[in-house]
């Protein structure tokens, strides 16, 4: 693999869904990593320098 193609793996763009939303996918090797699956509830938070994504706990 090139190494522009390395420098790119993780750069994602965000995707207009809907009106008012967007999206960004996530690499498929970090949600295997994590064990997440599809449909999954995850809880997003505005953090300092960017935005903290986790698992959704009851």
């Amino acid at each position: 693999m090139s190494s522009q193609k390395m420098k790119n793996k993780n750069t994602r763009k965000l995707i207009k869904v809907g009106g008012k939303s967007l999206s960004v996918t996530i690499p498929r090797e970090l949600v295997d990593k994590l064990k997440w699956k599809e449909k999954q509830k995850v809880t997003v938070k505005k953090v300092r320098g960017g935005v903290l994504i986790k698992d959704w706990k009851k």
